[in-house]
């Protein structure tokens, strides 16, 4: 184990902001609950090796889409929300662990791990940030057999809009109560669900996910200062990832739709226009001839061409020149998540698209 440190807070946020793929929370937001979290204690990371098969993981999240603007969410609700899981769970927590990688999300477990005693697991739930709470749940989506507790927290206190909800049940009850909840707040909300024997997590989750978006974070910092070409071929460099195209955004449509940012962005580059599928995240690239460029879970991520920084669903404006950036699938570790069929049926409903021909080929 190794304490975490406010490099590795910032390095986890440039990391996690290229596996956040347009969604995944926010830089500022990722900085503070990090930098708080380094300030109030000592949270360890710890590989899955060092950590008991016995051993009892939580999952810490937010929940919501990244577009939204009506929410709070405090450094305390991420505490919160762990307390109160454990409140309410017949036996101890150990760590904590982040469904997936993000702008914030990376680093969702930090601070609970330092105010409550818990380690931070190098694992997530998928390498990737997605959009809905199955995709990260360690194959247990749709599951009605395992009996979960899952806890939301947060909310603008000036609007009464505040919410703490516990409930128990199979994850394929009690994930949409989340969502709706999420939604009532404000449209962001911090959660902690699914206590797990680590056991579990060694053989489900996305093993020592939380350490590569450092180390990518870490390649970042050295040549920011050399501009955005130099920073797009080290990321490419250091995932084997590349970059499907570099363009000019020419539109942006996307609504938002309970706690979910639904809809389209098109880039064209030279002669072609290719359409990028966003579900809070960007899910597929196609192009204006019928060719599917990339598909979930592929890392697909927005950077800006002119600096290197990835740019989120939110804050992408027409006239941009972005690169569209590709990891494939093969080049990732993948959790139970995402080999898992029985989640991708409501995001192609929502999409409109074929997601599980391409990514089970």
């Amino acid at each position: 184990m190794r304490v975490l440190t406010m490099d590795d807070v910032i390095a986890a946020v440039k990391g996690g902001s290229v596996y956040a793929c347009g969604g995944g929370g926010w830089v500022d937001h990722g900085l503070q609950i990090g930098g708080a979290a380094v300030s109030i204690g000592k949270p360890k990371l710890a590989s899955v090796d060092e950590i008991p098969d016995d051993a009892i993981i939580v999952t810490t999240s937010a929940i919501g889409a990244p577009a939204g603007t009506d929410w709070e969410m405090l450094g305390v609700d991420y505490i919160k929300a762990v307390q109160l899981l454990m409140d309410h769970y017949d036996g101890k927590v150990y760590g904590v662990m982040t469904p997936q990688n993000g702008m914030s999300s990376s680093i969702n477990g930090w601070l609970p791990a330092a105010a409550l005693d818990l380690v931070v697991v190098d694992a997530t739930g998928d390498i990737r940030a997605h959009p809905t709470g199955k995709m990260g749940s360690l194959g247990l989506g749709n599951s009605t057999e395992y009996e979960t507790i899952q806890v939301v927290v947060g909310g603008k206190r000036s609007t009464g809009s505040y919410i703490e909800l516990v409930v128990k049940g199979t994850p394929a009850k009690t994930s949409s109560i989340l969502r709706t909840a999420s939604d009532m707040s404000g449209g962001f909300i911090a959660a902690a669900r699914h206590p797990l024997p680590a056991g579990y997590i060694k053989k489900h989750a996305a093993i020592g996910g939380v350490s590569k978006a450092i180390e990518l974070g870490k390649a970042i910092l050295e040549v920011e200062g050399k501009g955005g070409d130099a920073v797009i071929e080290t990321i490419c460099k250091q995932t084997n990832g590349r970059v499907i195209a570099t363009g000019s955004v020419q539109s942006i449509d996307v609504r938002y739709s309970g706690a979910f940012d639904i809809g389209t962005i098109s880039i064209k580059a030279g002669q072609t226009t290719y359409k990028i599928h966003v579900m809070n995240e960007h899910m597929a690239v196609d192009d204006d001839k019928g060719t599917r460029h990339a598909t979930y879970p592929d890392v697909i991520t927005t950077i800006n061409a002119e600096n290197g920084l990835p740019v989120s669903v939110g804050h992408l404006k027409v006239g941009m020149n972005i690169a569209i950036f590709h990891i494939d699938k093969k080049y990732l570790p993948l959790s139970s998540s995402v080999t898992d069929r029985s989640v991708y049926p409501e995001v192609e409903q929502a999409l409109g698209i074929d997601l599980v021909s391409y990514a089970f080929a």
